[in-house]
């Protein structure tokens, strides 16, 4: 397996589906529970076939928090909540991270007031040097991770709008900054201007 994957385009931070997500992975189902909660219940309110790609996004990107991260989003529907699922959506998907870190933050540094559609398209070159597998991506593809790439960032509070893309870099929450701290520093500096 390469180092990036398009999995994200399944969806972007999903605030209410990932609360619903977490208070599931905190019961511990099995996979018979896990099945039935997805598809008899259908927790996530959808169409069975968005169902279960949401609920595999999901947990697979839940999976990177350990069981107080998945408290912190089950618990808060707010800043923090985007903000730790900010944080498992970048240690799920290196393209986020490299994103936030090559352009974002390079940006922001800049002083740039703005980030351009035209870097996406540099930024998959790049990535393209460090995993050939992302040379295979449709432009459909391609297209469709810059949505959901913007719309994350959008949701977290790094960007004013997914149409304007003014930077608004935000403060972290002091739980956000104090929970990574503990659990991934590299995903911190990822986050935060100031690192």
């Amino acid at each position: 397996m390469g180092l990036y994957n398009a999995e994200i385009s399944a969806g972007s931070l999903l605030v209410t589906e990932s609360r619903r997500i977490a208070t599931l992975m905190l019961g511990k189902p099995t996979d018979a529970q896990w099945d039935r909660a997805i598809k008899e219940d259908n927790i996530l309110q959808k169409k069975p076939a968005t169902a279960h790609r949401q609920a595999r996004l999901l947990r697979n990107r839940l999976s990177t928090l350990d069981d107080a991260g998945l408290m912190l989003v089950a618990e808060d529907g707010g800043e923090l909540c985007r903000q730790i699922l900010m944080a498992a959506s970048i240690r799920h998907s290196l393209l986020i991270g490299d994103f936030m870190r090559d352009v974002y933050f390079a940006d922001v540094r800049k002083l740039e007031r703005t980030l351009s559609h035209r870097q996406w398209e540099a930024f998959l070159i790049d990535c393209e040097h460090r995993d050939d597998a992302v040379r295979r991506w449709s432009a459909t593809t391609r297209k469709k991770l810059f949505q959901v790439t913007i719309r994350i960032l959008a949701e977290a509070g790094y960007l004013d709008s997914t149409r304007k893309l003014g930077l608004t870099p935000p403060m972290l929450h002091p739980k956000t900054k104090t929970y990574l701290g503990r659990l991934d520093s590299e995903t911190l500096a990822c986050m935060e201007i100031s690192r």
